[in-house]
């Protein structure tokens, strides 16, 4: 272990030396299925070519030059984003989390044109939405904002998929200026709301006059069986952000705007020194047109199905399962005890998987994943399930 990194992670003891698709070996040259893709990033596998091919043409040509000029690679690659999710525009950052501090400082913004002395945002429990002092105030685990008091003002909460919380809240409350919200939680356990849950919150958001905000940082590029989740509902949002999967491991974020939200940022309101540079752009670009070209996000929703199948027909008769979910490519088993152990049994068996909230298994494969990996997926995760629980 480096002594000089800060110990911010409990990292596990193995050190990756390159990947292929679904893959990864390490530096013994042992392989490992890789079912986590750099939790939700890597939605078209390790060292995609149409990735790499346009990281390294740009990266001959040009890395970056500042938001202070044009960016052709930016002005496409907000085309592209907003043809494809039915937005407007688009504010480019480096991160999901810093994607998400956008539309905080969006919707304090709106707010304050609408004279709310303290605009506040309705939030979720079980929520994550980064790590930054403002996101970490809008997330809901008290567990990661332990230590970082006192956290940024301007946040009410509410449990995840109760529209009636939302409703009375609303009532009660004159200075609510949005409702943040993720499409499915992933860090809070893969919880998947009812299926009129965005549509009801919609409507509340134009009853209001307050803005939708998506958080799709994990649920977007293509991981549910969508594009973005909101597509399953038929609505648009004012805010989406977006970041993770969209540039398949090269850092960029984005914040998404429609409607009452599209003209709240005007010159010198927010800015980022290497957000949209023209690297992170390009390989953006090559994910995107990937995923254009042919059925990918379609076989998002069909693999997905079929893993959960699989699960569920592995692990009927364990006792301890308490619930398999999934929309797409985000699956969650949950467990009624403790599980955090099979992420290291899982890495000698040669199987990447996350745990969260201490009892679900959290599964984010790449969508390139094939039948062949998929078995074995199963095969190797549902015999560690059994002997766990046994």
């Amino acid at each position: 272990m480096n002594s000089h990194i800060m110990p911010t992670y409990a990292r596990l003891s193995v050190t990756f030396a390159r990947g292929e698709g679904a893959w990864l070996w390490d530096e013994d040259d042992k392989r490992y299925l890789d079912a986590l893709s750099g939790i939700a990033v890597c939605n078209l596998g390790h060292v995609h070519p149409a990735v790499t091919d346009a990281i390294c043409k740009q990266s001959a040509r040009l890395l970056h030059t500042s938001n202070l000029y044009q960016i052709a690679a930016q002005e496409k690659l907000a085309d592209k984003l907003t043809e494809m999710s039915g937005m407007t525009n688009v504010f480019f950052s480096n991160s999901g989390a810093e994607a998400n501090e956008a539309a905080i400082k969006l919707a304090r913004r709106f707010g304050h044109s609408k004279d709310i002395d303290v605009p506040t945002i309705i939030v979720m429990e079980k929520s994550f939405h980064g790590r930054t002092l403002a996101t970490l105030s809008a997330t809901g685990n008290a567990k990661i904002q332990q230590g970082f008091a006192p956290l940024v003002d301007g946040f009410v909460r509410v449990p995840y998929n109760d529209i009636t919380a939302i409703k009375t809240i609303l009532s009660e409350n004159t200075s609510i200026a949005a409702i943040l919200v993720e499409p499915v939680q992933g860090e809070g356990g893969v919880n998947i709301p009812d299926g009129d849950y965005l549509t009801q919150i919609r409507r509340l958001c134009d009853e209001y006059d307050i803005l939708m905000m998506l958080d799709e940082i994990q649920t977007g590029i293509g991981r549910t069986g969508k594009f973005l989740a909101f597509q399953y509902n038929g609505i648009l949002p004012d805010v989406c952000t977006l970041a993770k999967a969209l540039g398949n491991g090269v850092p960029i974020g984005a914040c998404l705007a429609h409607g009452r939200a599209v003209d709240v940022f005007i010159s010198g309101t927010h800015g980022s020194t290497f957000g949209g540079n023209p690297l992170a752009c390009s390989a953006a670009l090559a994910v995107l047109d990937t995923l254009s070209e042919g059925n990918l996000i379609a076989q998002a929703a069909q693999k997905g199905d079929a893993i959960a199948k699989a699960f569920n027909d592995k692990l009927k008769d364990n006792p301890h399962i308490v619930n398999i979910r999934h929309l797409g490519l985000m699956i969650g088993i949950e467990l009624d005890q403790p599980c955090g152990e099979l992420v290291t049994r899982a890495l000698e068996a040669g199987l990447l998987i996350n745990v969260t909230q201490e009892k679900v298994i959290r599964l984010l494969p790449p969508i390139i994943i094939d039948a062949q990996q998929i078995n074995q997926l199963v095969d190797t995760l549902s015999a560690l399930i059994q002997e766990l629980t046994a």
